[in-house]
């Protein structure tokens, strides 16, 4: 199998939906920064794109835990 067949299935396997989970956070520690940043100089719209950015996060990460719950047994890279 080449790397590159490897690399696409990581990214179908658990241990790559747990790493795209941990990705999906950690970009949740800047929007808490940009939110924190909003409200102290009272901008609005930086304010208003920091819930946008958290919303999506939040439904990125809801995403990857559904996969994960699909995935069940089914592993193929567990083996």
């Amino acid at each position: 199998m080449s790397a590159l067949k490897k690399a696409k299935g990581f990214k179908k396997s658990k241990p790559g939906t747990y790493l795209s989970i941990g990705t999906t956070l950690f970009g949740a520690v800047n929007v808490l920064k940009q939110a924190k940043k909003a409200r102290f100089e009272n901008d609005k719209l930086q304010l208003a794109d920091a819930v946008v950015s958290a919303a999506a996060i939040v439904t990125g990460v809801a995403l990857l835990v559904r996969e994960l719950k699909r995935m069940g047994d089914d592993d193929v890279l567990a083996d």
